[in-house]
């Protein structure tokens, strides 16, 4: 989901990630170590969302704090946001070691795009599984009963050799975000 509200331009994208989480803190090392080129120019700024809201409006007056704990946010150059699986793209996209597969998430087949889809549902099972791996701080309360309800769907399905429940996307689009678009 992206939202375009009136902000100044940047240069570079800004990754927000939650510093008490060690899921979040991993993945955003690896996002900045990746993001530097060849001139030591970061093509992606990694920042902890931190506790301070108006911080945070005053890099995008739309964004909200809890907001940014519950959902990857990835404050684009233009002004507008990306959210969950859409930022995870953006984010591959701009990185040199993986963008030569990250341009699979724009194909669009009839107006969908399987590839993003399937992002999508990889960063909701993360999402939900993050406190699985030590994350107390961020996402919702209900992760963990999400994630335990999603296994234990993916097993019945298994061993009744029926489909797979559905999985709903966590934060793509967030649902507080899509009230306020």
């Amino acid at each position: 989901m992206t939202r375009t509200p009136r902000t100044q331009p940047r240069d570079t994208p800004i990754l927000l990630f939650d510093d008490q989480c060690g899921v979040c803190r991993r993945i955003a090392r690896w996002v900045s170590a990746s993001a530097r080129d060849r001139s030591g120019a970061t093509r992606v700024i990694v920042r902890p969302i931190g506790s301070d809201p108006a911080a945070l409006r005053a890099l995008h007056p739309g964004l909200d704090i809890w907001d940014a704990y519950a959902t990857i946010h990835l404050l684009m150059p233009d002004g507008s946001m990306r959210l969950g699986g859409e930022a995870v793209a953006q984010v591959l996209r701009a990185l040199r070691s993986t963008a030569w597969f990250a341009w699979c998430f724009g194909i669009s087949i009839l107006g969908f795009r399987p590839f993003q889809a399937v992002l999508n549902v990889a960063y909701a099972i993360l999402a939900d599984v993050r406190p699985l791996f030590g994350c107390d701080s961020c996402g919702t309360s209900s992760g963990w009963v999400r994630a335990i309800r999603w296994v234990i769907g993916s097993l019945r399905a298994v061993i009744s050799k029926k489909p797979r429940p559905q999985v709903t996307p966590h934060g793509s689009p967030h649902p507080i975000a899509a009230l306020r678009a």
